[in-house]
């Protein structure tokens, strides 16, 4: 007797190929991230930030979520980090600058866009690793004298980036899908 093999047929959608294009170009930034040196552990650009800002813009918070999840996950794969204290200190400050994210799209787009929710969401995730690594890795207060310098490096990869974003949104026309999907 012969056992006939079932077959399990995954239909996409154009959403789920445009995550998945976003979501490989911020894996390929975070690539890039992770092979520029820098003087201090856990200082990075955060360049796949971009593609985020970029997404929250374009396509939304969902969106954005998605493809920040995927690029954590799929780049800790990579790197040969998940699950590993490097694996959680990304997720937690992507989970925190996803929640701060969610908050600041509602703020008025008079005077919040691209470079300030960039600078919050860069603040968000820096507070929430060094939350996580005083609460787990490293339990003394010490840790915290940190702060002016990851707070100083916040503030320049946040203000950069989000300048970035600002100025792609600006070169690239918006799509009616875009639009709809916002």
């Amino acid at each position: 007797m012969s056992a006939t093999p079932h077959l399990i047929r995954l239909t996409t959608t154009a959403e789920d190929h445009r995550v998945a294009r976003l979501a490989a170009a911020a894996i390929g930034l975070s690539l890039v991230d992770a092979a520029i040196p820098l003087p201090l552990p856990g200082v990075k650009p955060g360049l796949a930030n971009i593609v985020t800002l970029i997404v929250l813009a374009r396509y939304g918070w969902r969106t954005a979520a998605w493809v920040s999840g995927l690029r954590v996950v799929a780049g800790s794969l990579l790197l040969g980090h998940f699950l590993t204290p490097a694996f959680l200190l990304s997720l937690t400050g992507t989970t925190c600058s996803l929640l701060v994210l969610a908050a600041a799209v509602r703020l008025p787009h008079r005077w919040f866009g691209p470079v300030s929710w960039s600078l919050l969401a860069a603040y968000a995730h820096i507070g929430g690793q060094l939350l996580l690594a005083r609460l787990w890795l490293i339990p003394h207060d010490g840790l915290f004298l940190l702060t002016p310098v990851f707070a100083g490096a916040a503030l320049v990869f946040g203000t950069s980036n989000g300048l970035l974003a600002a100025h792609l949104l600006a070169q690239a026309p918006v799509s009616s899908e875009a639009t709809e999907n916002a």
